[in-house]
């Protein structure tokens, strides 16, 4: 079923490629692409389901677009692909696809809320989930979660990353909860000083804090073997050990001669 989807897009003239993924198949389409993809898996290859719409956060690449349709046929036999889109940061809109799949209307509006994507055509974008005074997109990696910062953090693990640590404790190098920048990347700042970038912090967690030992592609790491165990000397003082008694001899016969 995913090599007749991608050959049911390729056929009707979208770009679309397949990318690796854990689970179901995931084919990339164009943003231009986005409707005609889902009108081709639909109506061509039985993508008759519509599960779930969401994005995930790139960074400057943009935002990630994700949709997961399925195909029930054979009795209890399901079918699943995967289609995602980059749409850019700025400017971030795709057109609707609640005219196609009645379900998208609400996860456009939920994507819409939490990562400030745009859906062209919507009958409703609308908030769903948050207050209407609620300022920003949550789910977006430049968004502060300054409660972090007003209240001590009660997922410390470390001596010194809490405020709740008990006078006396040895005091490590503090560290932020997650979500919570470096105070010199937000909050208010001096009259003419430049604007920090948003997305420094992201991209500073988002990078490892050490770097894993290079070596050849494939190549694992060989698993350090205890020492052996040191073998016992007999003590000095022992006395010496018999030796074993000789075998008895064999008895004599009768052809012995005297």
């Amino acid at each position: 079923m995913s090599a007749d989807a991608l050959e049911a897009l390729t056929g009707a003239g979208i770009a679309a490629s397949q990318v690796d993924s854990f689970g179901p198949v995931a084919i990339d389409v164009p943003v231009e692409s986005w409707v005609a993809a889902h009108e081709v898996l639909r109506d061509t290859v039985g993508f008759t389901f519509f599960d779930f719409l969401s994005a995930s956060d790139e960074l400057k690449a943009g935002f990630r677009v994700v949709t997961h349709l399925a195909d029930f046929w054979g009795g209890s036999h399901v079918e699943h692909v995967l289609v995602r889109t980059l749409v850019p940061r700025e400017g971030a809109v795709l057109p609707t696809l609640s005219e196609l799949y009645a379900g998208a209307n609400w996860h456009e509006r939920e994507t819409h809320e939490m990562f400030g994507i745009g859906f062209d055509g919507h009958p409703n974008l609308i908030t769903l989930l948050l207050p209407d005074e609620f300022e920003g997109h949550p789910l977006r990696k430049e968004f502060v979660l300054a409660s972090r910062v007003a209240k001590p953090w009660p997922g410390a693990k470390e001596p010194g990353e809490s405020d709740h640590a008990p006078a006396g404790a040895p005091s490590r190098r503090r560290t932020l909860p997650p979500g919570v920048p470096d105070p010199e990347t937000w909050g208010p700042r001096p009259p003419g000083s430049a604007d920090p970038d948003p997305l420094a912090p992201a991209e500073a967690a988002a990078t490892p804090a050490r770097p894993r030992r290079a070596g050849a592609p494939g190549e694992r790491r060989a698993r350090r073997q205890p020492p052996p165990a040191p073998t016992e000397a007999p003590p000095t003082n022992a006395p010496p050990t018999a030796a074993p008694d000789a075998p008895p001899a064999d008895p004599p016969t009768g052809d012995d001669v005297s």
